[in-house]
């Protein structure tokens, strides 16, 4: 719960596009909603930013406190995030940057807010530099008319970002293969990057299944009931893959990746379960839903 002086600060910005007045009138401010570790409820705080190309860098300094804002354990803990940013709204997953790459951004927020390097100086601990992505340009969406556009709308989109996740592991390895000579090779673990978006992706999944478990799925059989084999098969599938989820979850438990080969080999085995369960649940399913249309009417 923001104390009653965010709270302010959030509601000004909210009523003026992101412009606020008093101790902060002419600052670049945004307000990120992370979603609670131990919770799991939203939290909106207000963050000065510094934009760097086509992101924006938000640091945890917690004025110079010694332990990190409860935002930055938010994320951690749930990678994916709102950010509010003038009258733009956006979703984004949030990505605290590492080693020589952390150094450079804090340079970067420090030449334009020197605020920061006190509050550095403040601590003992490495103020973290967080990552956020802006929304590049949109290519016109394809038209959602009926359920069955929706659901492959979904299944595109967790196919993709489980291709990004596998390009970024892999380019990994092949940095480390390539590795000869002077100077430092990559370290033995995965990067936060690679964490995060992973944790992104299978709590996205988790929620997608869920949701048909509970609610897509008894609704179509009880229309279907000859078809319950195949809501028998599909809920089967969820629960395996869910078991590998929980795999890579107990290895994204740290802030790095400790064992990257049992990382890649889980994320290998899962990835090819997910492949067959969505194919197979767009060949029995997707003809159902064709004629349910979406938005759902009144």
């Amino acid at each position: 719960m923001p104390s009653a002086f965010q709270q302010s600060v959030i509601d000004e910005f909210r009523a003026n596009a992101g412009k606020v007045g008093g101790p902060f009138a002419g600052s670049d401010l945004l307000l990120l909603t992370t979603t609670g570790a131990r919770t799991g409820r939203p939290h909106t705080t207000p963050l000065g930013h510094v934009r760097d190309g086509e992101r924006l860098l938000v640091v945890g300094s917690n004025l110079g406190a010694p332990h990190h804002p409860d935002w930055y354990h938010n994320l951690l803990a749930h990678p994916s995030v709102h950010v509010e940013l003038g009258e733009q709204e956006f979703e984004t997953i949030a990505v605290p940057a590492e080693g020589p790459a952390r150094d450079e951004l804090f340079a970067r927020v420090v030449a334009e807010a020197p605020g920061y390097a006190e509050y550095q100086a403040a601590t003992d601990r490495t103020l973290p530099v967080v990552v956020l992505e802006l929304p590049g340009p949109r290519t016109p969406a394809p038209a959602i008319t009926s359920l069955a556009d929706k659901l492959t709308e979904v299944h595109t989109w967790l196919r993709g970002q489980l291709a990004q996740v596998h390009a970024e592991t892999e380019a990994h390895f092949a940095a480390r293969a390539a590795h000869r000579g002077a100077g430092t090779p990559p370290p033995p673990g995965l990067g936060l990057q690679i964490r995060q978006r992973c944790l992104a992706f299978c709590q996205a999944l988790e929620f997608h299944h869920t949701a048909e478990d509970g609610h897509m799925f008894p609704a179509m059989e009880g229309h279907h009931p000859r078809l319950r084999p195949v809501f028998e098969r599909l809920r089967e599938e969820h629960r395996s893959i869910a078991a590998v989820q929980s795999a890579l979850a107990a290895l994204l438990s740290g802030v790095a990746v400790a064992e990257p080969d049992r990382f890649r080999a889980e994320l290998a085995r899962m990835s090819e379960q997910l492949t067959a369960h969505l194919a197979y649940e767009e060949a029995e399913i997707l003809p159902l839903l064709a004629d349910v249309p979406w938005p759902p009417t009144p």
